[in-house]
């Protein structure tokens, strides 16, 4: 069985330069022209004026409709050979349709990150900043959960989990970023390695010019707003890490960028305290590169974190959590510090801004980190390998797949059954206005 038809189903456009999801998903369609494959991405999701241009790659764009029949009918003259859903709620929506109408269809899904991981530890979070007494105590903590018990209970008790892991067993084939990810899932969750695929491919930036210390000056912190992770950053950025920073190094300075951005995130913006939220960077990689120092203290999240890589490639040293650095360095020392207390996160963020024999090293681990971790061409290679492979094991294995064929059975019918009733509500609106508009 060959490929070469090729159906993206979009949760959103893609959007290199505001999220790492947007680089990844550019890489899997470059990856895929490059194989002679047609391609065409499709996404309900309003049309974004950052999206990428998907005409240079000759993919061609389809804008669909949620809940409509329209979809089945493109679908079938289409006649995909393989299908990829971006991220697990997108499978929910169209995946029985697809089943239906190109059965044979090879079914990949990319889970970006794990968002059930995501969302438990945000969950945790909220808990343990909840049973604080005061602010202070608050600002104290740095990190959502370490003990992995905790957050397979905490996954357990939340419907996301049940929803993401059924829609893994449901594909043939599913795209994971995060080595921690993959183990949870295999460990804790029992999901057979078949259906699971390692793969950090990402889109890096050009290698930069490697300005030195005495070039770069103030600190950085970037990522899309309506990603719930980058928000906490910036508020605990503002509220924690900067008054203490600020008061050791009184000149300091940071420039938060990120696309996206609410009117809340903007009312940050206090130049006379050093804080500037200055909002969408039209090239990020250029304001990451002039900056001395990335900071992101993040609290909860999942997969891997496109802005400490960019860092890395733009040869600036970071200060993260271990949750931000999760996945991303194997057993090599990070590109900068991970600090999961305070103190030890405002020191470090103070030493690799001041000392150039650490910053240097610093930015050498970085190095090392991208050219041994994230080999671009290794990464490739085995993608594209593992595409093929699933595609000539489809027929076994989905016979060896019942839980999955059990969870095609009965979630897919609800699901279906839900679509077509809104649908025919949607169809019983429009005719109600349309008589409403003829009898006036």
């Amino acid at each position: 069985m060959t490929i070469q038809k090729v159906l993206y189903l979009g949760y959103v456009w893609p959007e290199p330069n505001s999220s790492a999801a947007g680089s990844r998903t550019m890489e899997f369609l470059r990856l895929f022209r490059q194989q002679n494959w047609q391609v065409i991405f499709a996404s309900a999701a309003a049309l974004s004026p950052h999206r990428a241009d998907l005409s240079a790659l000759q993919i061609e764009e389809k804008q669909l409709t949620l809940n409509c029949d329209s979809f089945d009918a493109f679908v079938r003259d289409y006649q995909p050979d393989l299908v990829v859903f971006d991220r697990f709620f997108t499978e929910e929506q169209f995946a029985w349709r697809v089943e239906r109408q190109v059965p044979n269809a090879l079914r990949v899904l990319d889970t970006c990150d794990l968002h059930s991981l995501r969302e438990a530890r945000q969950q945790i979070l909220k808990q343990r900043l909840q049973a604080c007494h005061n602010e202070r105590e608050r600002q104290l903590i740095l990190q959502a959960a370490s003990d992995a018990s905790l957050v397979y209970q905490q996954m357990c008790q939340n419907d996301v989990a049940q929803r993401e892991i059924a829609a893994i067993y449901r594909c043939d084939l599913s795209l994971m970023i995060s080595g921690v990810e993959t183990a949870l899932l295999h460990d804790a969750f029992a999901v057979p390695k078949y259906l699971l695929c390692e793969n950090n491919l990402m889109l890096m930036p050009a290698p930069q010019v490697q300005t030195d210390f005495h070039q770069r000056q103030h600190f950085v912190s970037i990522g899309n707003f309506r990603h719930a992770p980058n928000w906490d950053a910036v508020l605990y950025l503002k509220q924690a890490v900067w008054p203490r920073l600020r008061a050791k190094m009184p000149d300091a300075q940071i420039h938060i960028y990120g696309s996206y951005p609410p009117p809340k995130a903007m009312a940050l913006h206090q130049p006379e305290q050093g804080f500037h939220v200055r909002g969408w960077a039209e090239h990020a990689h250029q304001v990451m590169a002039a900056a001395r120092v990335c900071l992101a203290p993040l609290r909860f999240g999942a997969g891997i974190k496109g802005k400490l890589a960019d860092a890395m490639a733009c040869g600036t040293p970071s200060v993260t959590t271990t949750i931000g650095a999760e996945s991303m360095h194997g057993d090599m020392a990070w590109g900068g510090v991970i600090a999961d207390q305070l103190e030890d996160f405002v020191g470090a963020a103070m030493m690799l801004a001041t000392d150039e024999a650490q910053w240097q090293l610093a930015q050498q681990r970085g190095q090392q980190i991208l050219q041994q971790h994230f080999d671009r061409t290794l990464a490739s290679q085995n993608f594209i390998a593992a595409i093929l492979q699933a595609r000539e094991q489809q027929a076994t294995r989905r016979l060896q797949n019942f839980t999955g064929a059990m969870l095609r059975h009965h979630s897919m019918k609800s699901t279906q059954y839900m679509s077509q009733w809104i649908q025919l509500k949607n169809q019983g609106i429009t005719q109600i206005t349309q008589t409403t508009q003829i009898t006036q």
